[in-house]
């Protein structure tokens, strides 16, 4: 395992690790316990996203003036844990009042600070992160941390046929695991392409949709209507990447429905939960697609930044238009994704 997976795996289990010259710990996961020995002075700040400290109305004093910068929040006597853990999660933003003014601080290494706040958006934890004077176990520079955010090779760990209800060509299911993270992910590999590019299909996890019929997205008619396609074809190849709610976790993507049924658009809700429009990165497709012996594809999608990623690898691909009617929960949804997210018909 690499460094970067270990401080993934560090932060999701409430631990502390170093980023550069900074020591942090998730706040959503850092226990009191863990917090009594780390803190025993209670007097560790908290490291925000730039667009979270906006959101909890700090953007007009000079250390938090730009939403593009990491913010550190000093301790006051009522900013306790179980405080901080209510402020930083925004699901939970029109539900309470703010029980006190807060006060920025300056930020000790910008740097490295940005490296530690895109190693929690990675870990699926929000970017809201203690800021330790204790020494860490495990230690990476600003550059390692990056790396990890990014992880671009893998390996077939596992390959198998795999028959599927509804599609007549054979099929195998063929799981890859990032040698960056750790994470698995799977191809699934419909017929054949009769010597031609593939038609493939880059689909990013939603257990939501793609398991519960949920019909806020269009998630899972997207992902039958390419194996369709697929099958109709003679063949093709679906990538199932672990990157639930465009790259933010599940538990994330939950706090931002939380923030759509007070009347947010999918953008808005990731700025204010601390991330970006979109956190994926198709670097990693792009390395499953040349494991499996593939520089060319047709590729489903309307989304532009698709195919840019995989061009940024080195891999051709020609965009095959891939949209479904709209429902009443998710025509807005629709909407958005053209209007802020550049999606095509």
């Amino acid at each position: 395992m690499s460094k970067g997976a270990e401080a993934i795996a560090a932060l999701r289990a409430g631990r502390a690790v170093g980023v550069g010259t900074l020591t942090v710990a998730a706040v959503e996961t850092a226990t009191d316990d863990f917090l009594a020995l780390a803190d025993p002075d209670k007097a560790a700040t908290v490291l925000l996203s730039g667009a979270r400290a906006a959101a909890l109305g700090l953007a007009n004093q000079r250390d938090s003036a730009s939403a593009q910068k990491p913010v550190l929040v000093e301790r006051s006597a009522w900013l306790d844990p179980a405080t901080v853990r209510d402020l930083v999660d925004a699901g939970r933003d029109f539900a309470r009042f703010g029980p006190g003014p807060l006060q920025a601080g300056a930020v000790p290494d910008q740097q490295a600070a940005a490296a530690a706040l895109a190693v929690a958006r990675r870990a699926g934890l929000m970017p809201a992160l203690w800021l330790l004077g204790s020494d860490a176990a495990l230690h990476l520079s600003a550059n390692e941390a990056h790396a990890a955010t990014r992880p671009a090779t893998v390996a077939i760990a596992a390959r198998a046929v795999l028959p599927v209800d509804g599609l007549g060509p054979p099929s195998q299911i063929v799981a890859m695991r990032s040698e960056e993270d750790g994470s698995e992910h799977v191809a699934l590999l419909v017929g054949a392409p009769g010597g031609q590019a593939p038609l493939v299909r880059l689909h990013s996890e939603c257990l939501t949709g793609d398991v519960f019929g949920s019909l806020k997205c269009d998630c899972g008619p997207q992902l039958r209507a390419a194996l369709k396609l697929m099958e109709a074809q003679g063949g093709g190849i679906l990538l199932y990447l672990r990157q639930e709610g465009r790259g933010i976790g599940l538990a994330n993507k939950i706090r931002a429905y939380a923030l759509q049924d007070r009347g947010l658009d999918t953008v808005e809700s990731n700025h204010r939960l601390g991330f970006a429009d979109d956190e994926r990165d198709y670097a990693l497709a792009a390395a499953m697609l040349r494991a499996l012996g593939v520089s060319e594809v047709r590729l489903l999608t309307n989304n532009p930044a698709k195919i840019a990623g995989l061009e940024e690898q080195g891999l051709r691909a020609t965009r095959v238009a891939h949209r479904l009617p709209a429902n009443p929960h998710n025509a807005h949804y629709l909407d958005v994704k053209k209007a802020k997210s550049g999606h095509l018909d």
